[in-house]
């Protein structure tokens, strides 16, 4: 389907989880569980007893945690191997025990898991509710027929199974999202039932259509009166609307509305301009239900001749695939560390994300709206042919369309969603089974969000593709240009061949980033390019190194080390060279090391590409007086001069002639190494590194210093070692130690090392180039939390402290 697409946008974020409370609404159901790691026979029955089970909160990971008996989560003999980066799966249990708030007679129970990995089934007080294969989609059960009043106790219980291999990267284990329990009056909008448009929009004007799915849950007919109010981003209402409704016992109903907005504030990747709809169902003017739904105003629009275009200006694609777990913190997905994610790449100029290769949690959404963020939400990494035995190839034919619609019911008012992704280098995308697999997801998508364009990310870039990319509004390309090699050439001989094909560069090599990005610029029929990858990620151990898995001696190996962003959230040196390609006035400057950083891998290929240039930020050789050593700048000034020591080593052009590089041969001698960036005579930026001396002092720098004392939110605290002039040492690794007290707990510690098997969990970790990172989540108390940190065996390098306020 290679054709014009104009998409007008909406958005919203409506979702159970972030409605606010309504009459009885949906509240947070994390805390309180207990955890078994292995088989627990009869662990569904309510009278079972799990006294000697672990308490633990959600959300919750067990293959971060180490393993019995170890200080570490690795083992060579894991399953997992290579793609888990030697992590364990096997079989959890959950179970929690609870009481029903006293509420009206009638009302409806809903409970409702963001996502759970993988295989999990659901038991209430030993009844079974069902079963869910997907790892990665959000899932909801009516439990008020399976429910104990009156403040009898109840029992929820769940069995996770993580078993065979099933996954081509890290997936984490367990219940690794928020859960909900919702109670709703027996007439209520249903789970995911508000739907917000906006089909014209205008500088002056924009009509706002508003579906909303009614349920009455009664015996008999229900007079209805449903409201919807829209709320700026100040809060004040702008348009209201309500409509009369007579709903039959046991019925559902779409009730459809239609507001104006005037002057409407657009949502744009520079001005997030959220607005709320506020759905109230009334009977005889009593309040029966209300659910506030964030989304934005703005439209989309996709061509050959122009590209992308948000709100009518075109817009090009900075983008980047992450993956969903979050670094030291295994798949656990709290909302600021999402939010975090979101942050640091929008502070590098990124604009788009890739979900790769599964719908994110929603709390990354929110934040993807909040922040400015635009986003591929994708479905599958593959449907009815296997990329692992276990993996969902199992589950597909029977439930492609709940989890489809999970995904897109869930997501659909997300202003952020641009393209809906059906999957990604799925094997059978070149065959006739293929094609007519990819028709019916896209078809089906489109009748739950006619509002976005299909795509689909495809490698083996052939003409036989061509019936595939038929399918699509928007044509995903992997590993299609930036080289030079003859897959620099496809872009143009596909553009030659089908001239009306919209796409884009779904995944792309760090190491060819320069021409992947010319591309982009070069041709308006490409969106944008996404590199492989944002972030780093646990497992595909080393294809940032010793390439995809053509040698077996890949242990202790463990990290993709292929990021812009290390798993810390640290900026790698290909992120600062990204940065000369999409920022102004960027200079960077690197030393190639005299030996690899790393056992190099003779077996490695030469498609392997997710790799970087083995360069550091470290002017500290000692030995290598007067050996010559390369030093690389990258640059997005028009010209770069290099300084050691104050003396000038001469200037080089940074452009695109150059690729935004310039090279030294440096003969070593400690010091400051400078680069000087310049457009025309003047200075228009500078960067620096100089040599230091041995570690005498710790600096801890929190990036946040109050927390909300609500048990979920994040600070993140990055330790280093420093030397007299408060300069990090960048080959430090000296053992550390930490100690927390107050009310607040440790839940993660890295420090980006892509072959360290420490412990994720313990209060110690070495440093690595000179740094180390601790997460700090707050309790629910108010009070001061402090966190101490003591170098091992080194009396002269003091501890250092640092506070942070729970609020």
């Amino acid at each position: 389907m290679e054709k014009l697409l104009v998409l007008f946008g909406f958005l919203l974020c409506l979702t159970v989880v972030q409605a606010q409370p309504a009459p009885g609404g949906p509240a947070l159901f994390d805390a309180g569980w207990r955890f078994y790691r292995g088989a627990a026979p009869g662990a569904e029955r309510p009278e079972f007893d799990d006294a000697a089970w672990r308490p633990v909160a959600l959300p919750h990971d067990w293959s971060i945690e180490d393993l019995p008996g170890t200080s570490s989560p690795f083992s060579p003999g894991a399953i997992s191997q290579v793609s888990g980066g030697f992590t364990t799966g096997g079989t959890g249990w959950y179970r929690k025990t609870f009481t029903l708030p006293t509420g009206p007679p009638g009302q409806r129970v809903q409970l409702l898991f963001e996502g759970v990995y993988m295989n999990a089934e659901v038991w209430l007080n030993g009844q079974r509710l069902g079963s869910h294969p997907h790892g990665y989609t959000s899932f909801w059960y009516d439990v008020t027929d399976k429910l104990k009043a009156d403040g009898a106790a109840n029992v929820v219980a769940v069995q996770v199974r993580n078993e065979g291999l099933n996954s081509r990267w890290y997936s984490g284990s367990g219940i690794y999202r928020h859960v909900w329990l919702s109670t709703r009056a027996p007439v209520h909008v249903a789970p995911w039932g508000t739907y917000l448009t906006t089909p014209v929009v205008t500088a002056t004007a924009a009509q706002v259509s508003a579906t909303t799915t009614v349920q009455n849950e009664t015996a008999q007919a229900a007079a209805l009166t449903l409201m919807t109010r829209l709320l700026n981003s100040g809060g004040r209402e702008v348009a209201r609307t309500e409509s009369k409704q007579t709903l039959g016992a046991g019925a559902k109903a779409d009730i459809v509305q239609r507001l104006s907005v005037s002057a409407p504030e657009r949502w744009s990747v520079e001005r997030p301009s959220l607005y709320t709809a506020v759905t109230e169902v009334r009977q005889h003017g009593r309040l029966l239900d209300r659910v506030a739904t964030p989304f934005g105003i703005r439209t989309i629009s996709f061509d050959a001749q122009r590209g992308f275009q948000l709100n009518g200006q075109v817009l090009k694609l900075k983008g980047g695939c992450i993956h969903h777990d979050n670094g030291p913190l295994g798949a656990r997905s709290y909302d600021r560390a999402e939010e975090r994610k979101i942050e640091l790449l929008k502070a590098s100029g990124y604009n788009a994300i890739r979900c790769a290769h599964n719908p994110p949690a929603p709390a990354l959404l929110a934040a993807c709206d909040r922040l400015g963020m635009l986003v591929i939400d994708e479905a599958f990494d593959m449907w009815r042919e296997a990329k692992n035995p276990y993996d969902y190839h199992l589950y597909f034919d029977q439930w492609w369309q709940r989890d489809v619609a999970s995904m897109v019911r869930r997501d659909r008012n997300h202003p952020c969603v641009i393209l809906w992704s059906i999957g990604n280098e799925i094997p059978e995308r070149g065959k006739p089974v293929g094609v007519a697999t990819a028709r019916a997801l896209g078809d089906y998508i489109r009748q739950l969000d006619p509002t976005r364009p299909i795509t689909s990310a495809v490698n083996g870039l052939n003409p036989d593709k061509d019936p595939y990319f038929a399918t699509l509004d928007v044509a995903g390309y992997n590993y299609a240009a930036g080289g030079d090699h003859h897959q620099a050439a496809i872009y143009a001989q596909d553009h030659a061949r089908r001239p009306q094909r919209v796409l884009y560069g779904a995944e792309s090599y760090p190491l060819e980033a320069f021409g992947s990005w010319m591309d982009v610029v070069d041709h308006p029929y490409v969106l944008g390019d996404f590199v492989w990858t944002a972030i780093d990620y646990l497992g595909e151990a080393s294809i940032g190194w010793r390439g995809y898995w053509q040698d077996p001696n890949f242990y202790p190996w463990n990290l993709a080390f292929c990021g812009d962003f290390d798993i810390c959230g640290w900026k790698r040196p290909q992120s600062y060279y990204r940065d000369a390609l999409w920022l102004p006035n960027q200079v960077s400057v690197f030393v190639k090391p005299p030996t690899p950083s790393f056992p190099l891998n003779p077996a490695k290929q030469e498609w392997s590409k997710w790799e970087w240039h083995d360069v550091l930020a470290d002017w500290t050789w000692p030995g290598q007086e007067n050996q010559s050593l390369e030093v690389q700048v990258y640059s997005s000034c028009e010209r770069v001069e290099l300084l050691l020591n104050g003396t000038s080593l001469g200037s080089r052009p940074t452009s695109r002639a150059t690729k935004y590089q310039a090279s030294w041969a440096v003969p070593y001698q400690p010091g400051t190494l400078r680069a000087v960036g310049y457009n025309g005579a003047k200075q228009a930026g500078t960067a620096e590194l100089r040599s230091v001396a041995a570690p005498t002092q710790l600096r801890l720098t929190p990036d946040r210093s109050t927390l909300r004392a609500d048990g979920q939110d994040l600070s993140y605290v990055t330790v280093e070692l420093l030397d007299g002039q408060g300069i990090r040492h960048p080959k430090a690794t000296n053992p550390l130690r930490f100690e927390l007290s107050g009310p607040g707990t440790i839940v993660g510690v890295g420090n980006a090392n892509p072959l360290s098997t420490e412990s994720y969990q313990r209060p110690a970790r070495d440093a690595w180039q000179g740094r180390c990172l601790v997460v700090i989540k707050s309790g629910q108390e108010v009070g001061k939390i402090m966190l101490r940190v003591s170098a091992e065996g080194l009396p002269a390098l003091p501890a250092a402290e640092v506070s942070i306020a729970a609020r």
